[in-house]
């Protein structure tokens, strides 16, 4: 699949689990699956911060966290505070919600604000502690007609964030009947993230990445990073031809 093998494409996985219901040993398990594996990160509610960072000490796996998550609507001082605490425990990624409803109302200079505001925040505390911190900043896609995710990818470059990323997976979207609408990663949406970003900045697809198929069909659109939590499992069904 593309040329690459297992070895490169477990290089570009979150390896995530974020669910309320997440026990101490599941994750254990995960930063234990993200070594054998070499994963990129895993990623990981802010509470396991201290505990992953442990787990995972004088590797190559990052510890990333959410903030803001996975509404995007606390306050963005709230969000500051998140990312700050999250880096003095031990994490070296960040992946911000950006205001959802601001974008939605076209009210792009408050978006703006708020991931400049973290990104800020986040450099700052970063250098304090010696590391370079990756920022995401995370549209939720399923609520966003094409422009505004062109304009906040926009949003996201200008305020100097390493990645825009399509979904939380927590999302609930629903049409005109109430009937549920897709919440997670598309093809569409991952080729328009990329081509509005160029190679200013990454793009992460995150969101019902279950297979290595569609794994590769996000990497083909333009993802340079996977969040998933099916991670051991497209690495199982990768094949290296």
């Amino acid at each position: 699949m593309l040329g690459m093998d297992k070895k490169e494409i477990a290089s570009m996985i979150d390896h995530t689990l974020l669910a309320a219901s997440a026990e101490i040993v599941e994750i254990t398990k995960l930063c234990q699956e993200a070594l054998k594996y070499q994963f990129a990160s895993v990623c990981v509610n802010s509470y396991y911060v201290p505990m992953c960072a442990n787990e995972l000490q004088d590797s190559n796996v990052k510890v990333c966290t959410v903030v803001g998550f996975p509404l995007g609507a606390c306050s963005t001082e709230t969000k500051v505070f998140e990312a700050v605490n999250a880096i003095e425990n031990g994490a070296d990624e960040i992946d911000m919600v950006i205001n959802v409803g601001s974008a939605k109302c076209g009210l792009f200079s408050l978006v703006e604000k708020d991931i400049s505001s973290v990104v800020q925040g986040v450099r700052t505390a970063g250098a304090k502690v010696g590391k370079n911190i990756i920022v995401k900043v995370i549209l939720e896609t399923c609520y966003l007609d094409d422009p505004t995710i062109v304009t906040c990818c926009q949003c996201a470059v200008r305020a100097g964030a390493d990645f825009v990323k399509t979904s939380t997976g927590f999302g609930t979207p629903k049409s005109l009947d109430g009937s549920a609408l897709p919440n997670g990663a598309s093809v569409h949406h991952v080729s328009l993230m990329r081509k509005t970003v160029g190679d200013r900045c990454g793009v992460k697809a995150s969101g019902g990445i279950r297979t290595a198929r569609m794994a590769m069909d996000m990497i083909k659109a333009g993802a340079n990073r996977i969040g998933t939590s099916n991670g051991v499992q497209i690495i199982n069904g990768w094949t290296e031809n």
